[in-house]
């Protein structure tokens, strides 16, 4: 059988349980996922960092990262090529691409920084988000929008204006928002003897960025909250707590990062909760592995958990992005295989007749909604998702790992 007749087969099978699979396909492809550009160079970037800090790492040393922009350009456009649909690139301040002699530090960058990731985009018909990084810089060794130093956090300050300045030069350029997402590493290894000051800090840095004059209609501000790091596993100062009531108080967005919170804890159940007080939410989806290791995204159960609260909560109203950096495996295979994995359970999601589901959980028909869901795991989604990846002119199942190994041997083995 052809992929055009497996599928034709499938979508009788779930027109049955009054699931309508073109429906879903064409949902689907409207979904755009901001992939982020750290996976490809290791969170490196390009303003001449070197180490990571901030508790942030990436093990492994598979040959073939990126170590340019044009570098890791060239790799975003080949995972691209490898995955269906149209999404976004999600880009770190530290990626700014600096002509000679023109280097400047974190809190004087221009749009003319990032105008060259601008055409890249504009050519291939993708939007931009971005992040202001405060980390891996001289100036975040200790802490920095919370810093008890005044010409630290100034800095800092200014980082993060000058990153909302940028993100509404993309805006403009793209015709299209730009979510922008704040996460500090701030915090301490052991007990704080004041948890409120810090905190206080914090807030006062946050009202100075955005008292600033700029289009919120096209600036998406986002806050994003973790529960512990590395160097500072007893107290984060931007706890999800902290964050989640300034978002509401301030109109701007919470990001809720799957890997951020406790491991007993799981972002699916808290996105409906969100989405109730929340016009929009912001979301990073990774995998943790004991804790936020940032690892590939898998077609697991809490990827299809989320993917769930996204289809019923509204697509439109969760800014998906993926956030994980693994150095052990092929860089671009990682991308790929996040990417469509986060695409399956979207689809997963769509192809469930949730209306059906949530008629038995509202009649408290307990037993016929477990049967159905369990029966559901066996329903024919691989030849839906193959016939999609059809329609987009990508290679479906396995395939696609041909042209990651033949880009593999003629690109990136011969970066020495």
């Amino acid at each position: 059988m052809t992929v055009k007749e497996r599928y034709e087969s499938a979508k009788e099978v779930y027109k049955a349980i009054g699931v309508d699979t073109d429906a879903a396909l064409e949902a689907l492809k409207k979904i755009p996922i901001s992939m982020h550009c750290w996976q490809g160079d290791d969170v490196i970037g390009f303003d001449g960092a070197g180490a990571l800090s901030g508790g942030i790492q990436a093990t492994g040393n598979y040959p073939g990262r990126a170590r340019n922009p044009e570098e890791l350009m060239a790799d975003i456009d080949k995972a691209l090529s490898l995955i269906p649909g149209k999404h976004r690139i999600n880009l770190h301040a530290s990626y700014a691409v600096f002509e000679e002699g023109e280097w400047v530090d974190r809190d004087k960058l221009e749009p003319k920084h990032f105008a060259k990731w601008v055409e890249f985009a504009k050519e291939r018909g993708i939007g931009i988000d971005f992040n202001p990084t405060l980390f891996s810089h001289e100036k975040a060794e200790n802490a920095t929008l919370s810093s008890e130093i005044p010409e630290i956090r100034s800095f800092w300050i200014d980082h993060v204006k000058a990153c909302i300045r940028i993100s509404e030069y993309f805006a403009k350029e793209q015709g299209t928002p730009c979510t922008m997402n704040i996460w500090i590493p701030d915090g301490f290894k052991d007990i704080p003897a004041d948890r409120t000051s810090p905190r206080a800090r914090l807030k006062d840095s946050l009202d100075q960025i955005l008292s600033m004059d700029y289009d919120k209609t096209k600036v998406l501000v986002a806050v994003e909250s973790k529960v512990f790091g590395i160097g500072v596993e007893s107290c984060t100062v931007g706890s999800h707590e902290f964050y989640m009531n300034y978002a509401s108080k301030n109109d701007i967005l919470c990001l809720l990062d799957s890997g951020h919170y406790h491991p007993t804890e799981v972002v699916s159940d808290k996105i409906s909760s969100m989405l109730l007080f929340f016009d929009q939410v912001a979301l990073h989806v990774t995998r943790p592995v004991r804790w936020d290791s940032d690892h590939v995204v898998l077609f697991d159960d809490e990827t299809k958990e989320i993917a769930k609260e996204i289809i019923r909560g509204g697509a439109d109203r969760v800014l998906l992005a993926l956030d994980f950096f693994d150095a052990s495996i092929n860089r671009l295979s990682a991308w790929v295989v996040g990417m469509r994995n986060m695409q399956k359970a979207l689809l997963n999601a769509l192809l469930l007749p949730n209306e059906t589901l949530a008629q038995l959980q509202a009649s408290r028909r307990f037993t016929e909604q477990m049967m159905l869901q369990e029966e559901l795991k066996l329903y024919p989604i691989g030849d839906v998702w193959n016939y999609f990846c059809e329609l987009n002119g990508v290679p479906a199942k396995e395939d696609w790992f041909k042209e990651i190994l033949s880009y593999e041997k003629e690109v990136l083995l011969n970066r020495k």
